[in-house]
């Protein structure tokens, strides 16, 4: 479990976070939702160490971060943020092998490379696992960084808003693979996501953020509602149901 106590980041003068206190369980899609600006992308800086927070506390399994060893930190939990820029020319493949490097310190074992060439094919990545990144589209490269961070295996996974670049196919194989490895694999993923629809179709749990506070969390069920999105979005959203699930209408 994550635990988030009290805590709060500022830039300078500008508070980003105040006074956040969070429990992410185990097993489940997490989305951090609300307005840009909100903290999300702070959060989870904060929580894999990214970020020095001001004051609190954040716990995985009970061990402050702060305190925890780095190497073994990456064992357990792995980050894909918003932007990512690689100044080496590397393929796809070779990527995709940096997420074993908390296990083999560069030096890869078969295994290692069965957890790589598993990545690949969860993200689909085969026919074009030998060309380098700059060949690649905005989207394929994101799958990369993402196949790289399922290379990882570790139990958390925290993604800045991984859909950015993609077209909708590949948002859905995405959100479809990040269920899978919470169902299959028992992985804890912890995602920053714009859009609300995917959030209520692909999460078991959202944290709604505004102005650097949390301003509701629940099950799906609680927060794709029509008043609480109005309190945190500040607009007017209809909500209908498709198939089962939640459909946020919002561009009328």
């Amino acid at each position: 479990m994550i635990e988030v106590r009290n805590v709060s980041k500022s830039y300078g003068n500008n508070p980003v976070l105040d006074n956040v206190s969070l429990r992410i369980g185990k097993g489940r899609i997490t989305s951090l939702i609300g307005p840009n600006g909100a903290g999300k992308s702070t959060l989870i800086s904060l929580i894999s160490r990214l970020l020095t927070k001001d004051s609190g506390e954040i716990l995985i399994d009970g061990e402050e971060v702060s305190k925890a060893n780095s190497q073994e930190l990456a064992k357990k939990l792995a980050i894909l943020k918003q932007s990512n820029h690689i100044n080496v020319r590397l393929t796809v493949r070779d990527l995709v092998s940096f997420g074993r490097f908390p296990y083999s310190q560069g030096k890869l074992t078969k295994a290692d490379w069965q957890f790589v060439d598993q990545a690949i094919r969860y993200m689909e990545l085969e026919d074009m696992q030998h060309k380098y990144l700059d060949q690649l589209s905005g989207g394929q490269n994101q799958r990369a960084f993402i196949a790289m961070v399922i290379a990882q295996d570790t139990e958390y996974i925290l993604l800045d808003e991984p859909l950015n670049n993609l077209d909708m196919k590949h948002s859905v194989q995405i959100m479809k693979v990040l269920r899978r490895l919470a169902d299959e694999l028992g992985k804890t993923v912890i995602i920053v996501i714009h859009d609300i629809n995917f959030a209520s179709c692909y999460s078991d749990y959202i944290v709604a953020f505004k102005q650097g506070k949390l301003v509701k969390e629940g099950p799906v069920s609680e927060i794709i509602d029509s008043a609480v999105l109005r309190d945190i979005y500040e607009m007017d959203i209809a909500i209908r149901e498709i198939n089962g699930n939640k459909i946020c209408v919002y561009f009328k």
